[in-house]
């Protein structure tokens, strides 16, 4: 189901947020709860991962999370701010102390010339700091997109566990 060097990258990031003390939320769209799947694939995750919001369409975002609509409205769910208040929202609906949020356009359709397919958005809260987002753009095919999106979501949480981060 999750590929051995996922898993592996997901037991790092439980490792980095069990010596930090830090509890996880997730707000997935384009990867539907992968990101969560892959944490919780690994026995004892109970400990650091508190909860997984899969919030597909944009309604899921504002009841969720509190991503206000016309926020999504005015900027599209694929965007900078949208996946800054998800994050966000991820820590204020959860006893979290770390949130990665990710919405993105995997594809085949649903690009543009300004959103192409492959653009994924990627959120990070933590209780204290302001929170922060990156865009990528990946290359491939749905599953492909999907996947770098994982990687690029547990990448963001492990460099974030550390001290003074």
């Amino acid at each position: 189901m999750i590929d051995a060097d996922i898993l592996l990258q997901a037991e790092g990031v439980l490792a980095a947020c069990r010596t930090a003390g830090l509890r996880v939320a997730t707000a997935e769209s384009c990867t539907g709860g992968l990101i969560a799947a892959a944490l919780t694939a690994i026995a004892g995750s109970s400990d650091v991962v508190d909860r997984g919001f899969v919030t597909y369409s944009n309604a899921a975002k504002t009841e969720m999370l509190g991503v206000p609509a016309a926020l999504i409205d005015a900027e599209g769910a694929v965007s900078d701010p949208v996946a800054r208040a998800m994050a966000e929202g991820a820590l204020a609906h959860s006893a979290a102390d770390l949130a990665v949020s990710v919405t993105g356009i995997a594809g085949p359709g649903g690009g543009s010339a300004t959103k192409p397919v492959g653009l994924v958005w990627f959120g990070l809260a933590k209780r204290g700091t302001a929170a922060r987002t990156l865009r990528v753009v990946f290359p491939g095919d749905r599953a492909k997109v999907r996947r770098a999106a994982v990687i690029q979501a547990l990448t963001l949480l492990a460099g974030s566990a550390g001290p003074g981060t």
